[in-house]
């Protein structure tokens, strides 16, 4: 039997675990790296049909508010 996870999934444990952490312990490369990984992570996302709901759902959310 074989397993396989996907870069978007890892990229969301990776999120998950490093946002978890206390703030005030994080130097500035742990911030960028925590930041660079969720740019990544949305990158992935935005090509899926999942991505392309949480755009509409944004776009509407955008337009209520105006």
């Amino acid at each position: 039997m074989q397993y396989t996870i996907s870069a978007t999934a890892f990229l969301a444990i990776v999120i998950v675990i490093r946002l978890r952490r206390r703030t005030e312990a994080r130097r500035r490369t742990d911030e960028a790296f925590t930041v660079f990984t969720a740019v990544v992570f949305g990158v992935l996302i935005a090509t899926t049909a999942w991505g392309h709901a949480i755009l509409q759902l944004v776009g509407i959310a955008v337009e209520a508010t105006r």
